[in-house]
């Protein structure tokens, strides 16, 4: 985790990052990158120091770590989204299981890096997430509204909808939903989607396709038919099922 030179990366400046990180040595070097990067830095060791900043700062992007020494991130982070804040929020975490990473994700956090991780990634992570974040909504589609089966998506109020119930989306998984329905039946490779949802310039972590894919079944597939479908060693496509099967692979 040794910090190379931000280079073209120091594109932070009028952004503030609130790091949240128990460990003094990779909190003194996510801020000393940061703060290379331009960014204006908010360190803090502990969950209620973070609830404070959190509240107090008003930060434009949180970084924090899941085991903290008085809370997890994932607890961290449904109570600052329960109380109205919705900074985007990127989490370091030691854990690799697929679940562990759903339940992060559907706690309210936009991406998260494994450790031990490379500083040059964390700070793509933290420029592709402002910078989504501020992107029109048209980015992730073609219209308004966008239909596909009995699955309604509208760009304008963010209200999505399966068989006219409505469904509570994150803002990366509605992202994700877009950019599936405004090109329907049409494979997609998951570097393409790492490209258009999250905005990475660079070889992303594919597997965080899969987590949010597999978070978004969850949701989107919770009636028949199922509309969201794997092809093996390629990608992901929003179709209904093929009628000579009735299904397809999962």
């Amino acid at each position: 985790m040794t910090p190379n030179a931000a280079g073209p990366l120091t594109s932070g400046a009028r952004h503030t990052v609130l790091i949240v990180e128990d460990d003094p040595g990779i909190r003194a070097l996510l801020a000393s990158a940061l703060s290379a990067a331009a960014y204006a830095v908010i360190p803090v060791g502990s969950g209620q120091e973070a609830m404070f900043e959190a509240g107090r700062s008003r930060p434009d992007l949180i970084v924090m770590d899941v085991m903290l020494p008085d809370t997890d991130g994932f607890t961290l982070t449904r109570e600052l989204r329960a109380l109205g804040v919705y900074t985007p929020l990127l989490f370091l975490t030691a854990r690799t299981e697929v679940e562990d990473r759903i339940v992060g994700l559907s706690s309210g956090a936009d991406d998260y890096v494994t450790k031990p991780f490379h500083i040059q990634e964390v700070l793509l992570r933290i420029r592709a997430i402002l910078r989504r974040g501020s992107a029109p909504a048209s980015v992730w589609g073609t219209g308004t509204e966008l239909r596909y089966a009995d699955l309604t998506l509208d760009e304008g109020t963010r209200d999505v909808r399966r068989a006219d119930r409505p469904l509570k989306l994150s803002p990366t998984e509605f992202r994700l939903l877009a950019c599936l329905m405004a090109r329907p039946e049409r494979v997609m490779e998951k570097t393409e989607i790492l490209r258009i949802v999250w905005q990475y310039d660079f070889a992303g972590d594919t597997r965080i396709v899969d987590t949010y894919v597999k978070n978004l079944r969850r949701k989107i597939d919770g009636v028949p038919p199922a509309l969201i479908h794997t092809v093996r060693g390629v990608g992901y496509c929003l179709r209904l099922p093929r009628p000579e099967t009735g299904k397809a692979a999962r």
